[in-house]
C-alpha cells in the first residue's frame, strides 16, 4: 500500500488565497470506498488541540491503483502560526477508506509563505 501527495514545484509555502496545484497517488489492494484530498489547519501546544477542516474534495469511483490531479483555493485565513504557547499549521491530507489510511503534507499560510512568530510577552515589573 502507498499513498503520496506532490504538489507542484513541491512548493509547501504560500500565500492566503493562493491556488495549491498538485497530484495524489494511491495503491492499495482493492478499490477504496472512498478517497479524499482534505485542507485542514490544527493547533498544538498549551490547552486542547483545535481542528479546522476548511475543504474537501471527494474522488469518484477510485480504483485500488490511481493518480488523480487536484487544485484546491486557499482562504484568507487563519495564518500559520508559532508562538511560546501555540502553534497554528496546515496540511493537506488524502484519505483512504475502508483502512483508515491517510498521509499528509504540511503546509505554511501566511503572508508572502512566512509563518507569523509571535514575540515572547514580557511580565511587567511590579512596580
Amino acid at each position: 500500500m502507498s499513498l503520496a501527495i506532490q504538489i507542484r514545484d513541491h512548493q509547501t509555502a504560500f500565500s492566503p488565497r493562493e491556488t495549491i496545484i498538485g497530484e495524489v497517488s494511491w495503491q492499495v489492494d482493492v478499490p477504496p470506498k472512498s478517497a479524499e484530498l482534505r485542507l485542514l489547519w490544527s493547533t498544538t501546544g498549551r490547552g486542547s488541540v483545535d481542528v479546522g477542516m476548511v475543504e474537501t474534495l471527494p474522488f469518484s469511483n477510485p480504483q485500488a491503483t490511481e493518480t488523480r490531479p487536484f487544485a484546491v483555493k486557499l482562504p484568507d485565513g487563519p495564518y500559520s502560526f508559532s508562538g511560546a504557547l501555540i502553534t497554528l499549521t496546515w496540511a493537506l491530507e488524502l484519505a483512504i477508506d475502508p483502512g483508515d489510511h491517510s498521509t499528509s503534507v504540511e503546509l505554511v499560510v501566511a503572508p508572502e509563505g512566512q509563518a507569523v512568530r509571535l514575540p515572547r510577552i514580557q511580565a511587567a515589573a511590579a512596580g
